[in-house]
């Protein structure tokens, strides 16, 4: 059998349900791991009373508001959904992000060869996406299920996109449309995702230049315009969906104010990102789940440098877009798509979250699974050389994720972890002294809140974890006193804890 005749008898369902399978093999750990009772995951689940109740009208009605910084409907529905089926048994909940991200990326598989007819590039992309250390984050940590599940619609609406481009019509349009708006109810991440089609109609699809019909001198037309014109029902829910996230942040309290991070601050701090999210895709180490925002203490030289290799990166894309076109897609895939999060709009206090490159980090696998194929040639040896490295690629990968897994058990060890990858993490630290508090080790969760007020000396929340702190070991007169700075500092006494304290040792005057 000739190389050409193989690779016609290989069923791309065949290699999608290995790549599911294999994606579930490495994510076996998580089905071990406990809730995170600290982020999020009670806001979520646990503490909720809407989920808790599980998937009924009420609920659904409920969901479509706004609730903890978001528009999610989608999201909250499967959450109860879960808790309809295993109640608040934590494996029930990760096997379903588990199954979701497996889902994932087997139709992203699935899309990428329809789009580009090479399957075992596309086979590459979809397995980096599938068991590359960065999207532990957004599968290990339930909370974040809006990150699996709206990224399963991204990739179904790639698949009817496709499919709609093989006989364009109302029907297999509406698919798209449909997958797009579910996608949109899950997570507004897909914002972007009608500027990646128009990318895919550069390349793969190679809509922009028109097709040479037979008989005729001239080629059919196809006009950018009429592409963009095709965009505009997906743009205008886009735009929808951008304003109702906007006020569900806005005046949920997520957003920050421009005074703490100014617009040099924040576009300093994007410039950055941009560049470290690639040095962790290429050496996925430390990676916390909290990584502080540097502020205004960058080295002067940072923001210009990334600046700078940035632009030589698109520049370089740019002049290979004829020769290359993946080149260019891959890039402009990866910078598009991470804008909305790349803190322009500071939303919450961190520098960058992993869970944001869920997504992006699909345009520069393609780039590295296209370019390396002909860097290497077509001779039979090169073709054994790439096998062999996207063999040792992907498992380091899968070994790697397994690994980070185990990080994400609980709230001890994923703060722990947090602490020791990242330099004076105040809220790493605060949010470990909390899950020691949590277990009834008040006297470990102090010395946390103690390291943190080091770093952060007008941490209300850390006072007053350090009153309690006290409080359990019987030194009253420290309580009072932390209790004091917290009040200082903007914290509203509980009256109960106030009233207990005074039962203990009265009030000293300050």
């Amino acid at each position: 059998m000739n190389i050409r005749s193989a690779k016609k008898s290989i069923n791309p369902y065949s290699i999608a349900i290995l790549l599911a399978l294999f994606t579930l093999a490495a994510y076996w750990r998580v089905l071990g791991n406990e809730f995170l009772t600290i982020y999020d995951d009670d806001s979520y689940v646990l503490n909720n009373t809407h989920v808790l109740n599980g998937l009924n009208w009420e609920g659904i009605r409920w969901a479509f508001g706004f609730h903890v910084y978001n528009w999610h409907p989608l999201t909250w529905m499967s959450h109860m959904l879960d808790v309809s089926f295993y109640n608040c048994n934590p494996m029930g909940h990760h096997g379903t992000s588990m199954i979701l991200h497996a889902l994932s990326a087997a139709i992203l598989f699935l899309a990428l060869n329809r789009l580009t007819k090479s399957i075992w590039k596309s086979a590459f992309v979809a397995a980096l996406f599938a068991v590359h250390p960065l999207h532990v984050e957004s599968v290990a940590w339930i909370a974040e299920r809006k990150d699996v599940l709206s990224g399963l619609f991204w990739m179904l609406t790639m698949l009817a996109y496709a499919r709609y481009i093989e006989r364009p019509n109302r029907g297999r349009y509406a698919v798209m449309l449909a997958s797009f708006t579910l996608g949109l109810m899950a997570k507004p991440m897909l914002v972007t995702l009608p500027l990646v089609l128009l990318l895919l109609d550069f390349w793969p699809l190679g809509r922009f230049t028109p097709p040479q019909i037979k008989g005729k001198k001239e080629p059919q037309q196809w006009p950018g315009w009429k592409l963009l014109l095709e965009k505009v029902p997906l743009l205008a829910l886009t735009i929808g969906s951008s304003i109702l996230t906007f006020f569900a942040q806005k005046y949920g309290g997520a957003m920050t104010t421009p005074d703490e991070f100014p617009l040099r601050v924040r576009l300093a701090n994007a410039l950055v990102t941009y560049c470290v999210y690639i040095g962790k895709m290429i050496w996925p180490t430390k990676l916390a789940v909290l990584y502080p925002h540097p502020g205004t203490s960058l080295p002067i030289w940072a923001a210009p440098g990334a600046a700078l290799l940035l632009l030589a990166v698109t520049t370089l894309v740019l002049i290979f877009r004829k020769s290359r076109p993946y080149l260019t897609v891959g890039w402009l895939w990866y910078v598009i798509t991470l804008v909305p999060v790349i803190g322009l709009i500071q939303v919450g206090k961190q520098a960058m979250a992993n869970r944001y490159t869920y997504i992006p980090l699909i345009g520069l696998f393609i780039a590295i699974g296209w370019l390396l194929p002909d860097l290497f040639g077509k001779a039979r040896k090169a073709a054994s050389a790439l096998t062999v490295m996207a063999i040792v690629i992907i498992a380091a990968c899968a070994a790697g994720t397994w690994v980070q897994l185990g990080h994400w058990h609980d709230s001890i060890s994923l703060f722990d972890y947090t602490a020791r990858s990242t330099k004076n993490n105040s809220a790493a630290l605060g949010n470990l002294g909390w899950a020691y508090g949590l277990n009834n080790d008040w006297k470990t969760a102090g010395k946390y809140f103690a390291e943190a007020l080091k770093i952060k000396p007008k941490l209300y929340d850390m006072h007053y974890g350090l009153a309690v702190s006290y409080y359990t070991q019987g030194k009253f007169a420290d309580t009072w006193r932390e209790m004091h700075a917290a009040q200082r500092y903007g914290y509203v006494p509980n009256a109960s804890f106030i009233n207990a304290l005074k039962q203990k040792m009265p009030e000293p005057k300050m």
